[in-house]
């Protein structure tokens, strides 16, 4: 089984991934819509522009754009989040045995973090999903919009990590568990194109449009639907 899920199974996932990003990508695209061109009054000859703010003025509209943000409503809940995604992203893709596994299979890797690091950020990751577990378990509010889907993706995030840290460490069968964070991972990569665990990807796709769009463009789509 662990052969099987090291080759093919890890090809297959990897594929889907792929065109699973493709395609959620040209449909975030596609489902932009163009903006009507609004015919603005040309601007009276002599008439001032506005002007503009003073420091004291833009100081207080930072304070309130922070106030309204989710650091300022909810630090804990910020930092929590920024080290999850952190974790998420560092520890798999700089991890020494995944960077060998890569070399194996498709002959190149990734620069490898050490061990004792990954195994710390292991720790870390696992205690934030935790905590993302007992936050939708006791929060009243949290609760009553948490579906078994939210519960279900967060196992298959953490799986991975948790299966992860038990190879790491050798604890129970090695082959079994070993195979079992093959399976787990590779479900998780499958689940990241069409499921909420986009966000991982489609967050740094969707900020480069926007850039290029008002960089580069007109600025004559809009990203909502």
């Amino acid at each position: 089984m662990y052969e099987l899920a090291r080759g093919p199974l890890m090809w297959v996932a990897t594929l889907i991934f792929i065109a699973g990003v493709i395609y959620r990508s040209v449909q975030l695209f596609l489902i932009t819509k163009k903006k009507e061109q609004a015919l603005c009054p040309a601007q009276p000859i002599g008439e001032k522009e506005s002007p503009s703010l003073s420091p004291e003025e833009q100081k207080l509209n930072l304070l309130v754009s922070f106030q309204n943000s989710l650091l300022g409503k909810n630090p804990i809940m910020a930092i929590v989040s920024f080290v999850f995604h952190f974790c998420l992203f560092i520890a798999p893709i700089f991890a020494m045995g995944h960077s060998l596994v890569l070399y194996e299979s498709w002959g190149f890797s990734f620069l490898s973090l050490p061990d004792g690091l990954i195994d710390f950020l292991t720790i870390v990751f696992l205690l934030c999903s935790f905590f993302f577990l007992v936050r939708r378990i006791i929060i009243p509010r949290v609760q009553a919009i948490s579906s078994p889907y939210d519960y279900f993706l967060l196992f298959i995030t953490a799986a991975p990590f948790l299966t992860g840290f038990f190879a790491f460490h050798q604890w129970f069968d090695y082959n079994t568990v070993i195979t079992l964070h093959l399976l787990a991972g590779q479900l998780m990569l499958i689940a990241i194109p069409f499921t909420k665990l986009g966000h991982m990807v489609f967050f740094f796709f969707i900020r480069i449009l926007l850039g290029s769009e008002y960089s580069f463009w007109r600025g004559n789509r809009t990203w909502s639907t």
